[in-house]
C-alpha cells in the first residue's frame, strides 16, 4: 500500500520546506493503526516512549502543570473514547513492524525532499491517540513533519515559524538547551495562526519549528506523524545554540535565517565552541 500518490507528492512539492498545507494520503485504512494493534505496540515499547496525560487542557500550559489521567497505558488506549486523555507513542521506529512502515512511507517522498534539503536524517515516527475534544497545547518541534490523520478529526492551528512575536528567540534557545517543547501562549497572537481541518486521508505538512496547537473533534483521533531531520535543521539548532551563548554575555543576537539560509557560519561557530567544552 502506497501512502502517497502523484497528487500527494505534488502537494508536498508545492509546500516543502517552509509552507504548512494539506496533503492527501492513503494510510487511513492501514491495520497498523487499529486500536488493538496500538495496544499491542504500546505493550512492546519502553514505558519512557509512551507519553500520556489528561487531554482536558488549555491551549497554553506549563508542562509541569499538565495533569495525569490516573490510568495505565493499556487502560488509556482501550478507553480512549471516554477517558478524556491524550497519548503519544514516541519513536515507533524502535519496533520492527512500524520501522518498516515508516521507512516505506518516507522513501516515497525522498524524490521531493532530497533535492531541496538533502538526505533524510534521524527518521522518527509518532502515533497520537486522543479522546474527543482533547487539546495538544501550544508548542513547536525541531523536525520536518507530516501529520497523517488516520481516524477522527482534529483542527491544527499553525503559526509562522519565523515570527519571533509568536515564539521569541529565547524560547528557541531554551528548547535547544534541553527545555520543554511547550511555548507561552498569549491571546494577542491568536490571529497569526492558520487553522487546518484534518480528516482521515488528509495530512498536514508542518515546517520545522512552526508553533502550533491542536483541538480534537467529537470522535477518537488517531494520527501518524512522520518526521525527519535535515542538515539545514541541525544548522538552525546550532545557530540558536550560539545565540544563547551570545545572549548570555549581554548581546542581542539576530535570529537565524530560515530556509534557504543555511546558518552555516553561526552553526560552525557553535560546533567549534562545543568542542572546546563551552
Amino acid at each position: 500500500m502506497n501512502a502517497f500518490d502523484d497528487a500527494g507528492r505534488d502537494a508536498l512539492a508545492g509546500l516543502y520546506p517552509e509552507q504548512p498545507g494539506l496533503i492527501p494520503h492513503a494510510l487511513n485504512d492501514h491495520p497498523a493503526f487499529e486500536l488493538k494493534a496500538l495496544v499491542a505496540l504500546a505493550a512492546r515499547m519502553r514505558p519512557e516512549s509512551v507519553e500520556y496525560n489528561s487531554g482536558r487542557l488549555p491551549v497554553g500550559i506549563d508542562p509541569d502543570a499538565v495533569p495525569g489521567n490516573g490510568l495505565t497505558i493499556a487502560e488509556t488506549i482501550a478507553g480512549i473514547a471516554d477517558n478524556g486523555s491524550w497519548m503519544v507513542l514516541k519513536f515507533v521506529e524502535q519496533d520492527a513492524e512500524y520501522r518498516d512502515l515508516l521507512d516505506a512511507v518516507l522513501d516515497e517522498i525522498v524524490p521531493v525532499v532530497g533535492p531541496v534539503t538533502g538526505a533524510m536524517l534521524k527518521r522518527e515516527g509518532f502515533i497520537f491517540v486522543s479522546s474527543p475534544g482533547s487539546v495538544t497545547p501550544f508548542h513547536f518541534d525541531p523536525e520536518h513533519n507530516i501529520l497523517l490523520q488516520i481516524a477522527g478529526t482534529k483542527t491544527m492551528t499553525v503559526f509562522p515559524a519565523d515570527d519571533e512575536q509568536v515564539a521569541a528567540g529565547v524560547e528557541h534557545e531554551r528548547f535547544h538547551a534541553g527545555g520543554h517543547r511547550n511555548l507561552p501562549w498569549r491571546d494577542d497572537i491568536a490571529a497569526k495562526g492558520r487553522a487546518f481541518e484534518l480528516v482521515p486521508g488528509i495530512g498536514l505538512h508542518v515546517p520545522v519549528k512552526a508553533p502550533h496547537f491542536v483541538r480534537n473533534g467529537p470522535a477518537v483521533s488517531i494520527s501518524f506523524s512522520i518526521t525527519w531531520r535535515s542538515e539545514w535543521s541541525y544548522h538552525e539548532a546550532d545557530a540558536r545554540g550560539l545565540n544563547a551563548l551570545l545572549r548570555g554575555v549581554g548581546l542581542e543576537p539576530a535570529a537565524p535565517g530560515r530556509y534557504p539560509s543555511a546558518n552555516r557560519a553561526k552553526s560552525v561557530a557553535r560546533r567549534v565552541v562545543r568542542k572546546l567544552g563551552i
